[in-house]
Order: structure tokens, then C-alpha cells, then sequence
């Protein structure tokens, strides 16, 4: 398997993913930043918009960071990053999984460019809505599914931790504690450390 990343980038999620798995990965840095660095056909082939993460598994090719965290958790299941299909909780795990891509992000992009919110118009509703709602998300603690650790904080965590980097998640008790406890895991303690390897 190989991960195509850059640092300080969304594929911190994928390369936590990864860690969390255990399994065997070789990275490729892209200095995506870099027009040249996007033309590399290889990189290229794996993610047709130049964008990382980037993941290639054989004859699998995934370039969404959401997209390879489900499908690392459903095809590494021995590393119990998600319910198996049929479970109570899979409803609620696929809710959480897609909600850092279909509504927080899209959510942190209206309140970056003081957009009007329009909770009726818009599908991620609005930033205070997204919150609210991930905040009574948490609430069943500690994690997402309860007591349960899965594919979808991964993706949470991460949003939740650059909310609080960026400065839009202030005086957020219940988030921040979430966004502690999942810096915390030596999984993501060991991706940041390849970050800067």
C-alpha cells in the first residue's frame, strides 16, 4: 500500500488512519504546493486532481481522505475501526464518518469567509448548527460511538483539532476535551512525528 501525503495537509487523516491499522505502508511525500511536484505521473494516476491524501492498494485508488478512511476500516476490519455491516451502530458510524466532509468543512468555509449562513439553503446548514450538532453528537462520550473508537473520529478529531488551530473553535469545553483525547493516541502521536520525517 501507498500513501501519497505533504505535511500540514488533510492527509495527517489518512496517515493517522494508517497507524491505526497497523498495517504495512509505504509514504510518498508530494510537495503539492509545488506545480512541478503535481505532474508526477505516478502521483497522477493515483489522484487525477493533484490533491493528497492519495492512497493506492493494489488496483484500489482513492483520493478523498474521508474515502480512505472507510475504506481502510472496512478492508483492514481486524483493526476495529468500524461496525461491521449489520451492526446497531453502523447507521450512526456512516452519519459520522461522511460529517467532516460534507458538513464541517463546508461549514469552516462560511465562517473563513463570513458568508451569510442560510441553515434552509445551504446542506451543511451553518456553522453554529454544525457545532450544535456535533456537540450533542459527543455527548454519549468519549467517543463519537460511545465508548467505541472508529474510522469516523479520525476525521472528526482532525476537524475538531484545526478548528481549534485556526482560531473558529473557542470556549468549546466538550470539543476540546474530544480534540485532546484523540491528540492523545499514540496512533496519531506516531503520524505527527512522520509528518516532519
Amino acid at each position: 500500500m501507498k500513501l501519497y501525503w505533504c505535511p500540514k495537509t488533510r492527509a495527517i487523516r489518512a496517515l493517522w488512519m494508517l497507524e491505526e491499522t497497523g498495517v504495512p505502508y509505504d509514504r510518498v511525500r508530494i510537495d503539492i504546493r509545488d506545480p512541478a511536484a503535481k505532474t508526477d505521473a505516478a502521483f497522477r494516476a493515483v489522484s487525477p486532481m493533484g490533491k493528497v491524501p492519495a492512497l493506492e492498494d493494489g488496483s484500489t485508488r482513492l483520493w478523498d481522505s474521508g474515502a480512505i478512511c472507510a475504506y481502510l476500516a472496512d478492508q483492514y476490519p481486524e483493526a476495529g475501526l468500524a461496525p461491521s455491516i449489520g451492526s446497531p451502530d453502523r447507521g450512526a458510524y456512516l452519519q459520522w464518518l461522511l460529517y467532516t466532509n460534507s458538513v464541517i468543512e463546508p461549514a469552516m468555509g462560511e465562517k473563513f469567509s463570513n458568508a451569510p449562513a442560510s441553515a434552509a439553503a445551504h446542506g451543511w446548514g451553518s456553522f453554529e448548527l454544525m457545532l450544535g450538532v456535533l456537540r450533542e453528537g459527543l455527548s454519549r462520550g468519549p467517543w463519537i460511538l460511545g465508548e467505541r473508537f472508529s474510522a469516523a473520529d479520525v476525521l472528526l478529531g482532525t476537524s475538531c483539532h484545526f478548528m481549534r488551530q485556526f482560531k473558529i473553535l473557542e470556549n468549546e469545553p466538550g470539543l476540546s476535551d474530544y480534540s485532546d483525547r484523540c491528540m492523545a493516541r499514540p496512533a496519531l502521536q506516531r503520524a505527527m512525528a512522520l509528518e516532519f520525517l
